[in-house]
């Protein structure tokens, strides 16, 4: 039942973003700061009843913070390049480039 009201949490933000996208640019760009999958995924971390591990959820949560710029920063370049489509991709693969380096640079440092 908890994967239920997950998706339905997630679908219904997702919707509100595609009928938002129909009134204008701000507000689609402003809801995906909503915390949405962070709540999904405190809620699953938390069910477990480790507060160390929920702890630890929220601080890796904040650290991709900076990798979710790099996101918003390389599909904000690249559309001016190329199709938005493959702006979103350029952004996934900055993005992934981002989070891997902000999670394992500190294991060989």
């Amino acid at each position: 039942m908890d994967v239920l009201w997950k998706g339905i949490l997630g679908g219904l933000v997702t919707a509100l973003i595609a009928m938002a996208s129909k009134r204008g640019n701000v507000l689609p760009g402003i809801l995906p700061l909503a915390p949405t999958f962070a709540i999904i995924a405190l809620l699953a971390v938390g069910a477990k009843g480790d507060a160390g591990g929920f702890r630890t959820a929220c601080l890796s949560g904040a650290r991709t913070i900076p990798a979710y710029l790099v996101f918003l920063g390389t599909c904000y370049v690249l559309v001016h390049v190329v199709d938005y489509r493959l702006a979103i991709i350029g952004g996934l693969a900055a993005w992934l480039v981002a989070a891997l380096t902000i999670f394992l640079a500190p294991r060989f440092f």
